[in-house]
């Protein structure tokens, strides 16, 4: 079994964490818990068979195949196949490439399933499982990740970037549920996970940015599969003396790993993005779309645009002049401009061609972003003057939140909308039919196969 290794007194919340997702199962999972999971799993797909044939899926391809990948695991919609970690690499990368995926907000920002799905899809083919072990898997991913998170309170504002980090945690602990691992080789994989987390918000509107999704979900399959091996790690990764909530964050709330376990579920209050960039900004886009309504579409004579956020979001997406696609994904100007023109704030929205757009540009110029302490960051407040007219909005909770989720409805129609190219109408309507009805599935292997 390896060492104990443990310093000794206090609470084992790691183990205890451990503990717990070793040990519940799928009957245990309320009714609203599995739902969560079956919506979480359509977006994510969607999310992925979007960015199917972005080129950083090409660098990161050549590079691994360059590095003598095996292949054993599919890749989403390239009809490839690499060695299990690299699938997992992959995959990840693809589910977050174009900021398009879940976000849970519940004191962390952390992008739960691109991690946590890639990690399992490449699982799943290391040998049979069925639909109920890997929905318990997924959710055993959204409380290791979200928990962790919560117990380690100032690691975002620290610079890290929590899709990284807790989701090496959040997959090894998927992976480790997936494989059935008792809770001491379970305390390992987290051990094991932790020690590799790892991503920095430098590389925010960059290839980087998406590479660490995929990495936390590699790193974190290989975790489980190191532990499930009898390899070993401290028994304390988060609440040691040197563990990741001490050095990762100022201060610790180490009593949320393990507060309302197995009443509380995580992947419950799971956020779904109904646009294609940075999270914070919904609410002042939902704003503008509102506005653009009040207009009745006519943008002709717009002379001023004020908006007004929560200080954290214009810290985050404060860029005035996005360069690039990406980079556009993270200004809050470029943001507010496309959704008053277009309505929308898909992935149309966010290319290069659309950054460098004179009209978008041209209103950009006009737009005035101010913070206001008493907004949350699922709120803001804004207001357009056309012809001496103003016509001003509040949101107060952006669509996708828990307070204001998106429909199951509309959470297919991005789907099928995502999965358009990636898959033809039949075939994605075939993968949203057996995601509804996952739980029934006897082996996730042939679910595997409508992705390829």
């Amino acid at each position: 079994m390896g060492m104990h290794i443990r310093s000794g007194d206090g609470p084992a919340y790691t183990q205890d964490l451990a503990a717990f997702l070793a040990r519940f199962s799928y009957d245990e999972l309320p009714a609203g818990v599995v739902h969560a999971a079956r919506r979480g799993i359509l977006d994510w797909l969607g999310c992925a068979f979007a960015a199917y044939r972005h080129p950083t899926l090409d660098k990161l391809l050549a590079a691994l195949t360059e590095n003598g990948s095996a292949g054993k695991a599919s890749v989403l919609a390239r009809g490839t196949r690499l060695s299990h970690t690299d699938a997992a690499l992959m995959n990840g990368q693809m589910g977050h490439l174009l900021d398009y995926d879940d976000t849970h907000m519940g004191g962390v920002i952390l992008h739960a399933s691109s991690p946590v799905l890639a990690a399992l899809l490449s699982a799943a083919e290391l040998r049979p499982v069925d639909g109920r072990a890997f929905i318990a898997a997924y959710v055993a991913g959204f409380e290791a990740g979200v928990r962790i998170g919560q117990a380690a309170p100032e690691h975002h504002p620290g610079g890290w970037h929590l899709t990284g980090t807790l989701g090496a945690f959040a997959a090894a602990a998927a992976v480790g549920k997936l494989l059935g691992l008792d809770a001491q080789r379970m305390t390992h994989a987290l051990g094991i996970a932790g020690t590799q987390a790892a991503g920095m918000q430098q590389n925010r509107g960059t290839m980087c940015k998406s590479f660490h999704a995929g990495k936390a979900a590699a790193n974190g399959l290989l975790a489980a599969l190191l532990a499930e091996k009898g390899f070993d790690s401290s028994e304390e990764i988060v609440e040691g003396k040197r563990g990741f909530a001490r050095i990762y964050s100022k201060s610790t709330d180490l009593e949320r790993l393990t507060a309302g376990l197995g009443r509380e579920w995580m992947i419950a209050t799971n956020g779904h993005k109904p646009y294609a960039c940075g999270v914070v900004l919904h609410p002042a886009i939902d704003a503008m779309i509102q506005l653009r309504d009040k207009l009745g579409g006519r943008l002709d004579g717009v002379e001023a645009v004020e908006v007004k956020v929560n200080p954290a979001v214009v810290a985050i997406t404060g860029t005035v002049a996005p360069t690039t696609g990406l980079h556009s994904k993270f200004s809050i100007y470029h943001s507010a401009a496309v959704a008053m023109i277009d309505g929308a704030a898909g992935i149309a929205q966010y290319t290069d061609a659309r950054a460098a757009d004179e009209q978008v540009a041209a209103l950009r110029g006009k737009i005035t972003i101010g913070v206001d302490e008493s907004l949350r960051r699922d709120q803001a407040w804004a207001s357009v003057r056309r012809a001496g007219e103003v016509f001003e909005t509040l949101v107060e909770h952006a669509t996708g939140t828990t307070d204001n989720p998106m429909s199951d409805a509309a959470i297919e129609a991005k789907f099928l909308a995502n999965a358009e190219g990636a898959r033809d109408a039949a075939q994605a309507a075939a993968i949203a039919r057996a995601t509804w009805t996952f739980e029934q599935l006897s082996d996730v292997r042939e679910f595997v196969a409508l992705l390829r």
